[in-house]
């Protein structure tokens, strides 16, 4: 079937799982999940995939091993498709690309780009230019200082410090959201994220280390 959107039923459920995130409250409501979250979401990956990439849904079970909270689901349906993600909540749809945790020879890379005067002013004009658009690029898990063998006063200090960096934009419930115009806003968004991306891919790439050691 063709996507055409998310029923309020599949915010309604979300609604009420963040109030009984229980094992009962999701057997009860399982085939709501299934019918109004899961597949809609299973629709729009299949028709991003031919342009953006491989598309991969999430499960939706937390992993609590090491968590505090011990809610066994997640208050969201989320997927990859290529290298951008997209997630429903009872808050609205958001989207996102980049590189959002770069393993260490990633992160030397991201580093050695940001300070190279080249490349690192490519990529403050990119952030520019999706600010101007309203879509924010944000840092993740940011370093307290400038990482060492780095200059203090460097002045992309604060690009520096992040340990990865993605384009997101959040939209808030809203009428379009139980229409096709919601495939519309994410596709939008991943092709004005685009070149983030294509700078991400340029100068850090995957990672070349064995995962398995």
């Amino acid at each position: 079937m063709a996507f055409r959107g998310w029923p309020d039923q599949a915010l309604e459920f979300f609604e009420g799982l963040e109030e009984d995130n229980s094992k009962a409250y999701w057997t009860a409501h399982k085939t709501v999940y299934d019918e109004k979250v899961r597949a809609p979401m299973e629709e729009l990956v299949a028709e991003l995939e031919p342009k953006f990439g491989a598309g991969k849904i999430f499960r939706p079970y937390r992993d609590v091993r090491f968590s505090a909270d011990k809610s066994p689901y997640k208050t969201e349906v989320a997927a990859v498709i290529g290298d951008g993600y997209v997630r429903l909540s009872a808050e609205g749809l958001g989207a996102g690309l980049g590189m959002w945790m770069l393993a260490p020879d990633q992160l030397d890379r991201y580093r050695r780009a940001v300070s190279d005067d080249s490349s690192g002013s490519k990529l403050e004009e990119l952030i520019a230019e999706l600010a101007g658009q309203r879509i924010e690029v944000s840092g993740h898990d940011r370093v307290k200082t400038v990482p060492r063998g780095y200059p203090r006063d460097h002045p992309r200090t604060e690009l520096l410090r992040n340990k990865g960096i993605a384009a997101f934009k959040q939209w808030p419930v809203a009428s379009w959201l139980g229409t096709a115009a919601a495939k519309k806003r994410v596709e939008d968004f991943f092709v004005s994220a685009r070149p983030l991306g294509d700078w991400l891919a340029s100068h850090v790439g995957p990672s070349t280390v064995d995962s398995s050691r």
